[in-house]
């Protein structure tokens, strides 16, 4: 099933139908002509359609929110104006946390989000986005598109009448903002903090009181002290959401989201009505779409970092224990969720080899060129 809802490894047909698109886009218009013409039985393949994407992110949010506005514009030029999609932000149809609700009942027919928010309906929707300690952003597509996960996601993905496409990555994010410094494990014991996902479940075994909170909620509930810490994306979204006007420290690496990818969630019933062109053409945008996101973050971040310790933030390295502690807390939960169910099990193992052996060669080249090239902070 999952190799026929998004196939990972037909890029190279994917790049034919970009090269191609604007000649099937010629060719649908030319079919337009009155009834009886030969073309006719064409334009019936093309119909007007008209879809809503809910998103779990701002308007505000231009990298992030933006890779819904990105998929619709493509979606639209690729099918000559025919195929309409509405991107909405929260709460402009359902809140941020019940976009995948959202489009499994067929409130609308893509939800744009985190997997990582619906771990209550299956904890191994997680790796689709990612996982504490886990794959930067080059890793999680390298296993997503090539090395077998999108095809086990799918199969998750599936018991929700749903199927899912990569969205955009955001690259290593920062580790989140804080009222006061943390200089040990012990530290974090107490904290109140904003954080999703398994990360989350590590900072509880650490002593941490954790929240879900959607973006928009975020700033509100640091300024008033109803959370002592937040872990957003990185400089330019938190910038941007204000986070530097209510908490001075900003910590780093977010070890918790090395290479998080958001994703395309739609409705399967939606799905198989569309003609095959429009599932193509569908696919097409929503890879140029993904491409696009990590492109901006890794573009603007540099220069929003220098903008906020210019402003007086205080730049901060999480220390070896407190990564240390994280990093054992994080691996016991990984293991002990795989020996509880077989589901979890048969994604963590395939997951778990592929990092291991993409690790082995990052450690390598990467992490060489890196440690002489790069500068410390």
């Amino acid at each position: 099933m999952a190799n026929d809802d998004n196939r990972p490894d037909d890029r190279l047909s994917r790049r034919r139908f970009l090269g191609t698109a604007a000649i099937g886009a010629t060719g649908s218009l030319a079919a337009c002509g009155p009834v009886g013409d030969a073309g006719s039985a064409n334009v019936q393949t093309r119909p007007n359609v008209m879809w809503r994407l809910a998103s779990s992110f701002p308007r505000s949010l231009d990298a992030l929110f933006g890779g819904a506005e990105r998929l619709a514009e493509k979606l639209g030029q690729l099918t000559d104006g025919r195929f309409v999609l509405r991107p909405y932000a929260p709460p402009e149809i359902v809140p941020a946390l019940q976009v995948m609700d959202a489009a499994q009942q067929g409130t609308v027919q893509v939800g744009h989000t985190a997997s990582y928010y619906y771990t209550g309906k299956n904890a191994a929707l997680a790796f689709d986005t990612g996982v504490p300690f886990g794959l930067t952003s080059r890793q999680q597509d390298a296993w997503l598109y090539q090395g077998g996960g999108l095809e086990l996601v799918q199969e998750l993905f599936a018991d929700f009448g749903l199927i899912t496409m990569p969205a955009g990555n955001t690259g290593t994010q920062m580790g989140g903002w804080f009222k006061r410094e943390v200089n040990a494990a012990a530290d974090l014991r107490g904290l109140k903090m904003r954080i999703p996902g398994l990360g989350a479940a590590v900072m509880d075994r650490l002593g941490v009181a954790v929240q879900v909170l959607a973006g928009g909620e975020i700033f509100p509930a640091l300024e008033r002290g109803a959370i002592d810490a937040t872990e957003w994306v990185g400089p330019y979204d938190d910038e941007k959401l204000g986070f530097q006007d209510a908490a001075n420290f900003y910590y780093y690496p977010g070890w918790w989201e090395p290479g998080p990818s958001m994703s395309f969630v739609v409705n399967r019933a939606a799905w198989d009505q569309l003609p095959s062109f429009y599932q193509e053409a569908f696919r097409a945008a929503a890879l140029y779409a993904a491409t696009h996101t990590q492109t901006i973050y890794d573009a603007q971040n540099p220069a929003a970092l220098e903008r906020l310790v210019a402003g007086g933030v205080q730049l901060r390295r999480f220390s070896e224990d407190i990564m240390k502690a994280a990093h054992t807390q994080a691996m016991a939960i990984l293991e002990e969720n795989a020996a509880a169910d077989a589901t979890y099990r048969k994604v963590y193992d395939q997951w778990k080899r592929f990092r291991d052996n993409s690790f082995r060669w990052f450690g390598t080249s990467e992490q060489a060129y890196a440690a002489f090239a790069f500068p410390t902070g």
